[in-house]
């Protein structure tokens, strides 16, 4: 009897354990949330970050702190959040470059199918592959003349190995036979910064720091990466159509929080983004100021995507040969 009375005890204790951390989950988040982002402000990425965040401290009531880690193409900052406690404190705005790295880096922290757990993609968009305008160049087809005249003098800067704007110009040498050299930054606005000073020749570059530099004059875009044109650029011809048949290359944005975290924890945070993301004014507003859709899905839709990208991206890597630098 006094075996059964303890055994009893027993379960209680851990029922009364388990009911505790439900409640503790549902009542998440009870302190401020980290969003780490491997990107440094200015860019796409740090925009929505920091827009995401505010609003889902508007939402739950504690603060969302955007953290910016950089380094090694953003192994740094998906390392970090991968080997984080997985009780939803810690969350990862990611972009393709954490499956990428997979097949540019060895002996990566982490693996991005195993050590994340995914909750939602924010927005996908396209890219713009502009030239400074002194460049005598008005087309696609006379970038790739200019460069098979020149082999190995044009430069495209980009975000880092791995992101997609190396990428973008990684298939286009392939699909082009052309040479055109790679030139890795700390993220988007240094190598925006040397395009605009005359130190790189061309890039594929954000729609939200492509488009005043359009208007001023100072770039000239030859064609957009998506597979249809961007309604804020629609006289500019995706390259597929500009004479490079099977290019197209887009953007993702996505949140994830390390694998282990809760069920319930992942749910509550897609909830809350995916009610954020969906509200038609802030869709237009995104759409016009970084060329992007916002898309707020499900974690096993997004989880079936990254693995998909993983696939995908490794095939393109392998034909175009890029390496980590």
């Amino acid at each position: 009897m006094k075996f059964r009375a303890n055994l009893i005890g027993l379960f209680a204790c851990l029922a009364a354990l388990c009911a505790t951390a439900d409640s503790y989950s549902l009542e998440y988040p009870v302190k401020p949330v980290r969003l780490v982002v491997p990107f440094p402000p200015g860019g796409a990425p740090d925009t929505l970050a920091r827009m995401l965040g505010e609003k889902l401290g508007e939402l739950w009531g504690q603060q969302v702190l955007v953290e910016t880690r950089l380094g090694a193409g953003g192994n740094v900052a998906y390392g970090s959040v991968a080997t984080s406690a997985p009780d939803g404190y810690t969350l990862l705005l990611a972009t393709p470059g954490i499956v990428a790295n997979v097949s540019l880096y060895r002996n990566l922290p982490y693996d991005p199918v195993r050590d994340f757990a995914p909750i939602t993609v924010i927005a996908i968009g396209p890219h713009v592959l502009v030239v400074r305008s002194s460049l005598p160049v008005t087309s696609v087809q006379d970038l790739i003349a200019l460069a098979k005249a020149k082999p190995g003098e044009l430069t495209f800067g980009s975000a880092g190995s791995g992101t997609v704007l190396h990428l973008a110009g990684e298939i286009f040498n392939t699909l082009t036979g052309v040479k055109i050299v790679h030139v890795p930054y700390k993220g988007s606005m240094p190598a925006f910064t040397d395009l605009l000073g005359g130190r790189t020749t061309l890039m594929f570059l954000e729609p939200t720091l492509a488009l005043p530099q359009l208007k001023s004059g100072k770039l000239r875009a030859l064609g957009v990466t998506s597979a249809k044109r961007m309604p804020a650029l629609a006289d500019i011809p995706t390259i597929a159509e500009a004479g490079v048949p099977g290019f197209e290359i887009v953007t993702w944005f996505g949140l994830l929080a390390p694998n282990g975290t809760g069920k319930e924890i992942v749910d509550k945070v897609n909830q809350g983004a995916a009610s954020i993301l969906h509200a038609p004014e802030l869709q237009a507003q995104m759409r016009e100021r970084l060329g992007v859709e916002l898309v707020g899905n499900t974690p096993e839709q997004f989880s079936a995507y990254i693995k998909s990208e993983v696939t995908k991206t490794a095939k393109v890597v392998s034909a175009s040969g890029a390496r980590a630098d």
